[in-house]
């Protein structure tokens, strides 16, 4: 006898007679599939057995994996330097830009940045321009002397060459008469002057002018050829009085032609006798030098001229100076100016009537120095002039 079930054989069991029989059959088959239905729910709630994979399908290569982070760094890296160009083609195209309106620009992209000035102390006063009577330095290097005394050294120099400028006053060209005025600020008298020297002497009323008082002496002199002229310094003590003032002689030079004219004639030569009071009011005595026979003083001068420009020589014997002027001591005299640069106005004009005789060889020592040293002609305007009976 069977002591177990199998739940996929049907149990024994006796036939029985009849329809009993097959409804016992039935019953059985039936229970039977109710014990065979758990054991197959079992055995669909199994875990499916695991296939067996190669070593090769579990596990993926290494050198792919290697291969495939490699190419994303590279992939990154290349991102990277790609903005890295973006960006610094961004600032290529500005600065271009930058570049393009710079030279579009009327001054080419260069801003010049110039420091002002800083303003003077506010207890500085403005230096107020010289007056014009008192005029200073200026013709041929201190030639009609100075408001405060005669310029010596550098000062001299400095007056008659016009240091500090790249064009010095002259006679002719970019620094000649015409365009005095345009080389310093200083110079604006020669242009906007209205009594300027020289002119042209004539329609002068006859008075009785007072005579001229000189007093001259024989004194020691020196010579110097200043780049405008030939001056001569003389010692102090010579003086003249005219007009109730007294005036001391500072030096004397020379012009070629002379100056001034008188009834439109030119003198081949003229010497300008500069003095100066105590206030500083200059007074200058203009001798006109005609052809004729010799002048000794002009040739005491001409002994003694330095062989350098600007570097003096002393005479070897006193001069007298009475010598140099006419025995006719009447005049014309009007007020004006230095001839030469700064143009200062204010300047006792007493022009000789009679001239004094110089010879050819005389003129012609000078013109080889200076052929023409002389300023143009100025509007007499409404001056007085006035002349000796």
């Amino acid at each position: 006898m069977t002591t177990g079930c199998d739940p996929f054989r049907l149990p024994h069991a006796p036939p029985a007679p009849g329809g009993r029989g097959r409804a016992h059959l039935l019953a059985a088959l039936l229970s039977a599939a109710s014990l065979a239905l758990p054991a197959l729910a079992l055995a669909s709630d199994a875990p499916e057995p695991k296939t067996s994979r190669s070593p090769r399908d579990a596990v993926e290569p290494k050198p792919a994996k290697e291969s495939r982070e490699a190419r994303a760094a590279a992939g990154a890296k290349e991102a990277q330097e790609a903005a890295q160009l973006q960006s610094l083609s961004a600032k290529i195209a500005e600065s271009l830009s930058r570049s393009r309106d710079a030279r579009s620009s009327p001054t080419n992209g260069l801003v010049i940045r110039v420091k002002a000035p800083e303003p003077p102390a506010a207890s500085a006063a403005p230096r107020p321009r010289p007056p014009t009577v008192t005029a200073a330095v200026g013709s041929h290097g201190a030639t009609h002397g100075a408001a405060a005394g005669p310029p010596s050294g550098a000062g001299r120099e400095a007056a008659a060459h016009g240091q500090g400028h790249s064009v010095h006053w002259s006679y002719s060209g970019e620094g000649g008469p015409e365009n005095w005025w345009r080389l310093k600020p200083e110079f604006a008298r020669c242009a906007e002057g209205a009594r300027q020297s020289p002119i042209n002497i004539r329609g002068g009323i006859q008075v009785d002018l007072e005579p001229i008082r000189f007093e001259y002496r024989a004194s020691a002199f020196s010579v110097i050829d200043n780049g405008h002229t030939v001056q001569v310094t003389t010692s102090p003590g010579n003086t003249l009085s005219v007009m109730g003032r007294r005036y001391e002689l500072i030096q004397f030079h020379f012009h070629r032609p002379a100056e001034d004219r008188v009834d439109g004639r030119v003198f081949d030569m003229v010497a300008h006798l500069v003095h100066r009071d105590p206030d500083g009011r200059l007074a200058v005595v203009a001798v006109l030098l005609d052809r004729g026979p010799p002048n000794p003083i002009i040739q005491s001068v001409w002994n003694s001229l330095p062989l350098e420009r600007n570097e003096a020589l002393a005479g070897t014997a006193p001069l007298e100076l009475e010598q140099l002027l006419p025995a006719n001591r009447s005049y014309y005299t009007y007020m004006g100016s230095l001839t030469t640069p700064p143009c200062s106005e204010g300047v006792l004009w007493l022009v000789m009537k009679e001239p004094v005789t110089v010879s050819t060889e005389q003129i012609a020592i000078f013109s080889r120095l200076y052929p023409m040293n002389a300023r143009p002609l100025q509007p007499i305007g409404d001056r007085l002039v006035k002349e000796s009976k």
